[in-house]
């Protein structure tokens, strides 16, 4: 069994025409969907800044500008019955290549090589039954003035 520890995680919100870029999953044991942005792990030595550059590249392949710190977010939860606890760095930034925003949905990878199709979706997507994560997402955007 391994030591409960706090999880530093860096995410980026990408954002076009009223829809943020989301990977959807499902929590295996209650089967309840949610969505979170693109990003990951901060790893020793980095800073949350290049985790966030690093994670996009990984996940998407793609390269990013105009990163900017937007807040900081700590998450509990429970994933898979087991519990969790996240510092959340939350981070704006924009794709080099601005076609990025016309396709409807990108294919992604893991960190452990799971595929998965990160999407588009509009702000009204996000419910108390499918919510964007982690808690407190969604009003950290409002207060930027990153919802429509």
């Amino acid at each position: 069994m391994t030591t409960p520890r706090i999880r530093p995680l860096a995410l980026c919100i990408f954002h076009h025409d009223g829809k943020i870029l989301v990977n959807e999953a499902r929590d295996p044991i209650t089967e309840k969907p949610f969505f979170r942005p693109i990003g990951g792990g901060i790893e020793f030595g980095e800073t949350s800044a290049q985790a966030v550059v690093r994670e996009v590249q990984e996940e998407l392949g793609l390269p990013i500008t105009d990163v900017r710190l937007l807040g900081t977010l700590e998450s509990l939860f429970t994933y898979n019955g087991t519990p969790g606890h996240e510092i959340v760095q939350v981070y704006d930034a924009k794709f080099v290549d601005a076609s990025v925003y016309e396709l409807s949905q990108l294919d992604a990878q893991e960190s452990n090589g799971a595929p998965f199709i990160a999407k588009w979706l509009p702000w009204a997507s996000f419910t108390d039954e499918a919510p964007l994560v982690p808690d407190g997402l969604y009003e950290l955007l409002k207060k930027v003035a990153l919802l429509d």
